[in-house]
């Protein structure tokens, strides 16, 4: 019997949020594809891992940070599809002045539109969308409607299951855990090492 083929779709703040409120830095560290093949069944095989993101670039630490992570992933195999941030002017309520903001754009659109599009070219049997925003729900519900012969289900990171009624199940902490990325990666020839900001605590 042919396994089924499963992509993932991960909403990457979203997924970084959830884990920063662990407050284990090193959970940071994460293997998407790894966890992902702890997501999928016996019967199933995983073929697609998608990460949805943005730099903050005005942040140098942070903006070097997540391009090492990214690299990361992608020796994996993991395909991320960048999105941005946009600068607003925000007041404060309380003394009136005026700053500048960031707000994460496309991100919501791109994976909407990759879920669509991969359904429609029958790229995957099952689909799991990470991620506890609820402005992704008529997205999915969308690309169940017109691909009725494929499973799409949200699945909330951890301790967000609250936030989103609808998704299936949430990912355990323990599944986080046991799929970190290791402390040096070489791909493309190159040395990827773990940022000391994600280094695990010593026993």
């Amino acid at each position: 019997m042919t396994a089924k083929r499963v992509s993932v779709y991960v909403d990457g703040f979203n997924l970084y949020h959830a884990l920063d409120d662990l407050a284990e830095n090193h959970l940071k560290w994460l293997d998407l594809w790894a966890l992902s093949e702890t997501l999928i069944r016996a019967d199933e095989a995983l073929t697609a891992v998608k990460y949805f993101s943005a730099y903050a670039t005005w942040i140098p630490e942070s903006y070097r940070r997540h391009q090492r992570y990214v690299a990361a992933l992608q020796s994996r195999g993991v395909q991320f599809i960048e999105g941005r941030f946009k600068e607003t002017f925000r007041r404060c309520k309380g003394c009136g002045v005026r700053y500048t903001a960031h707000e994460e754009k496309e991100t919501d659109v791109n994976i909407g539109a990759h879920l669509m599009a991969d359904g429609l070219k029958d790229r995957f049997d099952r689909a799991l969308v990470i991620s506890a925003d609820t402005d992704l729900n008529e997205a999915v519900t969308l690309a169940r409607a017109e691909t009725p012969t494929k499973q799409i289900h949200i699945v909330a990171p951890p301790g967000r299951k609250r936030r989103n009624s609808v998704a299936l199940f949430e990912i355990t902490v323990g599944r986080v855990r046991r799929s970190l990325l290791p402390e040096q990666i070489i791909w493309d020839g190159k040395a990827i090492t773990r940022p000391v900001e994600y280094d695990p605590p010593r026993a």
